[in-house]
């Protein structure tokens, strides 16, 4: 289901809030907004915050760029799976029920946990068009994947490897170039849609 925007008012966010009994699950490209997005929704929400892939550098004591160096990608996805896996079902003292996780961009590839997270919480795909990823992913060098060849083409590459599995995601949010304001009240009116 594609979202229009829609303000909600407070009684209708708090009339979701009543409603949301499992994680919100925000996956998508890197670079589309997905921890921004997800510290306003939790805030909004009055639920927990939690970025998978600080979880991933907390659990293997190196960052990101740091595990794909020593280890590789493969490495990295298995750690990845496992950590959302745990973040889903209430380990890490993050409980059950209502909070808002924001995955890396590749995380929702993987069947395995792309299956957890239909099952077992609401998946929403943070979708933007490659200028969007493209500009803020420039603005820092965290981006393993980045660091080598052309970023517009690999962006492009994996945004279009990626969309069957991203579209699988029942919520799908478009996030501009403007406010990250104006994407969460998308979120907000997609779960309230969908639930």
């Amino acid at each position: 289901m594609d979202v229009d925007e829609h303000r909600p008012s407070s009684d209708e966010i708090e009339a979701l809030v009543r409603r949301i009994d499992r994680p919100v699950v925000l996956v998508g490209m890197m670079g589309v907004g997905k921890s921004s997005v997800g510290k306003r929704l939790a805030a909004l929400l009055r639920c927990p915050f939690i970025d998978a892939d600080d979880e991933i550098e907390k659990a293997a004591q190196m960052t990101i760029p740091e595990i794909f160096d020593t280890y590789g990608e493969p490495y990295f996805r298995d750690g990845e799976r496992r950590v959302i896996a745990r973040l889903i079902e209430g380990d890490a003292g993050t409980g059950t029920g209502r909070k808002v996780i924001a995955t890396g961009g590749g995380a929702f590839i993987n069947a395995e946990t792309r299956a957890l997270i239909l099952s077992r919480a609401i998946a929403v795909w943070l979708d933007s068009d490659v200028e969007t990823l493209l500009e803020r992913t420039g603005r820092k060098d965290n981006r393993p994947l980045l660091r080598q060849g052309n970023p517009r083409e690999t962006l492009t590459r994996l945004r279009d490897e990626r969309r069957p599995a991203y579209s699988q995601a029942p919520i799908h949010v478009l996030s501009s170039n403007g406010p990250h304001g104006r994407t969460v009240a998308k979120v907000l009116q997609g779960i309230g849609q969908w639930l």
